[in-house]
């Protein structure tokens, strides 16, 4: 589990910093942008930064908690994993230049979609794998995008990825944001202690993801 591996790392980590990222309502008040906003919860959220940050199109990525009851949870909040939220990347991307179903093939290539309540080393409802859909076109193409993936995968297992309506999205703590840039030793230590891309390889072969 993460926090095993984090209790590892606790004497080398920094204090946090306050402050989160603009959210996609801010990004699009930018002069000449049209930006529209993706939600993906895919296990540990410092995972899921880098393939999306690597997409051009992609305008930001932030950490942060979705799909649970409190308001302003903390990390401690929803790593004990009693208020229904999972960890999750909100994607602020440009439809010109990146598609949503492009954002969905990085999704699928990056997640063990046959894992419940978990993704690799870490469990709990707060490490499951969902889609958040902001509107129909969203939904639609998401549901195309699963049964497409039923039809073809390249494993047994049954998929259990839960596609579902985006509620109140919480950025993380600051240390959170860009973690896998700020702290990228240590990153890589828990990636590769957690069994990540091991599992993603099994599942996906040569169209694995991974970062």
């Amino acid at each position: 589990m993460r926090g095993a591996v984090l209790a590892l790392l606790a004497p080398l980590l920094v204090a946090a910093c306050a402050g989160a990222e603009p959210g996609a309502a801010e990004a699009a008040k930018r002069p000449g942008r049209s930006l529209a906003e993706a939600t993906f919860a895919g296990g540990c959220f410092w995972c899921m930064e880098p393939p999306f940050d690597a997409l051009d199109g992609v305008e930001s990525t932030t950490s942060g908690y979705i799909g649970g009851s409190e308001e302003r949870p903390t990390y401690e909040q929803v790593s004990s994993g009693t208020t229904g939220h999972a960890e999750a990347v909100r994607v602020v991307y440009d439809p010109r230049k990146v598609s949503y179903e492009k954002l969905l093939d990085v999704f699928w290539h990056n997640i063990d979609p046959t894992a419940r309540d978990r993704q690799f080393c870490d469990h709990g409802p707060q490490y499951r794998s969902a889609i958040f859909t902001h509107g129909e076109e969203q939904e639609r193409l998401a549901r195309a995008s699963l049964a497409e993936l039923s039809r073809d995968k390249p494993f047994a297992g049954e998929i259990v990825t839960e596609i579902v309506p985006a509620g109140p999205f919480w950025p993380a703590e600051g240390y959170h944001q860009d973690y896998y840039q700020k702290n990228s030793l240590r990153y890589r230590f828990y990636r590769t202690g957690c069994g990540r891309d091991a599992r993603l390889r099994e599942l996906w072969g040569d169209a694995a993801g991974g970062h």
